[in-house]
């Protein structure tokens, strides 16, 4: 109770400084939570958990995440459970939809609160890893007694926000460890892995919503994932990841208004009927091993009608 007792006084003479959040970002989320959703560091847990039935419904609607999530939560896991970390994923209001931990420490972190059904909001739980990357939007690492509840210190948490295709915040990806030989550094190697997971839910939410569509990598910003292009059988980019708007200018807006690729791309001047007629002669060609007569006979047409379009073209003399 010592312990507990010098950590709330702690977090409230912070608090009440009216300086430090200034500065520190975790002293920041403790003024949030003291200040703007009353909560005392000392209190009780509260018992914020979804009945069964709710849960249900809820993991209902987030099938297309779930699915899109579940490879990458088997990798991390099968990489930090061995170390008694257990793995989280919540949704945006920070219920957590799925928990994974092992055998041995499933008790103990039934006990936490890391279970399925659970709320780890900031406003539910003060400063936490789970409810502050998902009011900051960034990856954060909250570490024992960075923790707003003194409940809640003897806990690390890594977590990194997961993103839709539309680029909404829609997750909070958590790695958490009640190991006391789990200092800093293996915090930090933990928050990487933490990251790289995200990124590729992010990555596979996005190949699944456009499963029909060419996915084109333009790019990747570091720390921020790849940035992702969804173009049609047109050519036109019907979707792009947060990284990709960001990066083309192409809004925030949930529905993105079809665009030519090589415009978004920033790749020369819009194409006329004769560059679209190219692309299908090319391709016939190609696809035939550039054999005009093949060439011709997969696009239906008589071998001099091919050569005569592949002279308006521009393209004679460049095969047999």
């Amino acid at each position: 109770m010592g312990k507990w007792s010098s950590h709330s006084d702690k977090v409230l003479d912070t608090v009440q400084s009216g300086q430090a959040a200034a500065v520190s970002a975790v002293a920041a989320s403790w003024c949030r939570s003291a200040l703007r959703h009353g909560l005392d560091p000392s209190g009780a847990r509260r018992k914020e958990r979804l009945y069964d039935s709710e849960l249900a419904a809820l993991r209902a609607g987030k099938g297309e995440l779930l699915a899109a999530a579940a490879p990458a939560l088997d990798s991390l896991f099968g990489t930090v459970g061995r170390s008694g970390a257990c793995v989280i994923l919540s949704d945006v209001d920070g219920v957590v939809l799925e928990a994974r931990s092992g055998a041995a420490e499933t008790g103990l972190y039934d006990a936490i609160g890391l279970v399925n059904g659970a709320v780890w909001s900031e406003a539910v739980e003060g400063t936490n890893g789970i409810g502050t990357c998902l009011v900051e939007r960034r990856p954060v690492a909250i570490l024992r007694e960075e923790h707003f509840a003194s409940r809640n210190i003897g806990v690390s948490c890594m977590d990194a926000p997961v993103f839709d295709p539309e680029g909404r915040l829609v997750a909070a990806l958590d790695v958490s460890s009640a190991r006391p030989e789990h200092g800093d550094a293996m915090a930090g190697m933990i928050a990487a892995l933490v990251k790289d997971a995200a990124r590729a839910i992010e990555r596979d939410y996005f190949c699944r919503r456009f499963s029909s569509a060419r996915i084109v990598l333009a790019g990747e910003e570091h720390g921020s994932g790849p940035s992702l292009l969804a173009v049609d059988r047109d050519d036109l980019v019907i979707g792009a990841t947060r990284v990709a708007r960001k990066h083309f200018g192409l809004g925030t807006g949930p529905r993105l208004a079809p665009r030519p690729l090589a415009d978004v791309m920033g790749q020369g001047d819009a194409a006329g009927f004769e560059d679209g007629e190219r692309a299908v002669l090319r391709q016939a060609l190609a696809r035939s091993n550039g054999n005009v007569a093949a060439a011709a006979r997969l696009l239906g047409i008589g071998r001099a009608t091919m050569y005569r379009r592949m002279e308006r073209a521009g393209m004679a003399g460049r095969v047999h």
